[in-house]
């Protein structure tokens, strides 16, 4: 039996992490490479002529005379630590397939607590951010579906205490086969937010398929067309071909998230789906994932902590 190269595709090695990021000179060459790649541009001007002031490791426009260090207006911005926890970080967060938690980050990268939480959520945001672009197209499936509730007793399904209600999104390829996912979560399903959310995600002209959920009517409204299958038993839903994609990759969601995390706000599932959407959507090269998060982190505007704990997504 033939195996899958994608589950089997060997990743970054630790070896291979250490010899492109294992000092602070190396971190420093990437951040320096993914934001100037064309060499430096000064973000005031856009010149680039520059000198370098090595004592305070700033960069300072001719023209302008505007200085500027490597990482201001990054998500790095005014961080305190060495590049390489961020770095390796960034190497845990990309290469395990589950995800990590805040509390096994500390452990690792051996900080404390509140500051990997810090940085698990600063790259979790750089994630959302880049997983807003590129509106899924071709056929798609899509699907209700729901985080947490309670452990025991009380009451189930839909209308459970405690569940944080979300859209799953899965375009597919032409065997069928999830290709890209979305991920959003939702106040509740309504026509009116499933038709906006639905233009946010899909591009117009997509084919989706949905269960009879009277919501998913709204699809049609944001330019769509809609395949709606009727099922009665929630159960044959979960086993019927024409979802089989979105049905897989919200299993997966759900064995990742809780063998992750045993709790978490509200607030912040969006962060967590988007962390879960962001290596699915990139598990065909594992080895360059930490590459492409660099770079989109380097464009990510500083997110200080006061921010990250209020933040909700609204889109």
């Amino acid at each position: 039996m033939a195996r899958n190269k994608v589950q089997f595709q060997r990743g970054l090695s630790d070896v291979e992490f250490d010899r492109l990021y294992g000092t602070e000179e190396k971190c420093r060459e990437a951040i320096f490479s993914w934001r100037w790649p064309q060499g430096f541009e000064c973000p005031a001007c856009g010149g680039h002529a520059h000198c370098e002031l090595k004592r305070r490791a700033l960069w300072q426009c001719n023209a302008c005379r505007t200085q500027t260090s490597l990482t201001a207006g990054t998500i790095f911005a005014a961080t305190k630590l060495d590049l390489m926890v961020w770095f390796r970080a960034m190497f845990h967060m990309t290469q395990t397939k589950q995800g990590i938690s805040a509390l096994e980050l500390s452990r690792r990268l051996d900080v404390n607590y509140n500051t990997a939480w810090a940085i698990h959520h600063k790259l979790k945001q750089v994630m959302l951010e880049r997983e807003r672009s590129a509106p899924l197209d071709g056929r798609v499936e899509m699907d209700d579906a729901y985080l947490g509730g309670a452990r025991s007793g009380g009451k189930r399904g839909r209308g459970s205490p405690g569940k944080t209600p979300f859209l799953a999104a899965v375009a597919t390829t032409a065997e069928g086969k999830a290709h890209r996912v979305k991920l959003r979560r939702i106040k509740r399903f309504t026509k009116k937010a499933v038709k906006k959310l639905t233009a946010r995600i899909v591009m117009p002209g997509a084919h989706v398929v949905t269960d009879g959920l009277g919501c998913f009517k709204a699809v049609e409204e944001a330019g769509c067309t809609h395949q709606a299958i009727v099922m009665r038993n929630g159960r044959k839903a979960g086993r019927h071909p024409a979802f089989r994609a979105v049905n897989t990759v919200l299993a997966n969601i759900k064995t990742a998230i809780t063998a992750t995390f045993h709790a978490g706000a509200s607030k912040h599932a969006p962060r967590r789906l988007a962390e879960f959407a962001y290596r699915f959507n990139r598990r065909y090269d594992l080895a360059a994932m930490i590459l492409r998060l660099g770079y989109i982190a380097v464009r990510t505007p500083p997110m200080p902590c006061r921010l990250l704990k209020l933040a909700e997504d609204h889109g």
